[in-house]
């Protein structure tokens, strides 16, 4: 089941949110394959900052980051159903 796209987000205000070194976010966006969303003409690129923030996630805890994000979609919704528990 994948969830809805998350709010469009750059990497300079994910990395501010995440409190990380901008370039830091742009590696694990590049490497990790995170969602972009097609938001606004121009060159400015923009992410899911779900995608991103799950990305961040799973390397915090030292844990694998799913390939794709469609996988961290599944990861975000069993995270969520456990709280919910």
């Amino acid at each position: 089941m994948q969830e809805k796209t998350g709010e469009p987000i750059t990497i300079r205000e994910a990395a501010v949110r995440l409190n990380r070194p901008e370039p830091t976010v742009r590696v694990w966006a590049s490497r990790h394959h995170a969602r972009r969303i097609p938001f606004r003409p121009g060159k400015t690129a923009w992410y899911d900052w779900n995608d991103l923030k799950t990305i961040a996630r799973q390397l915090t805890l030292g844990l694998p980051v799913p390939k794709s994000p469609e996988e961290r979609d599944e990861i975000r919704l069993a995270v969520r159903a456990g709280a919910a528990a």
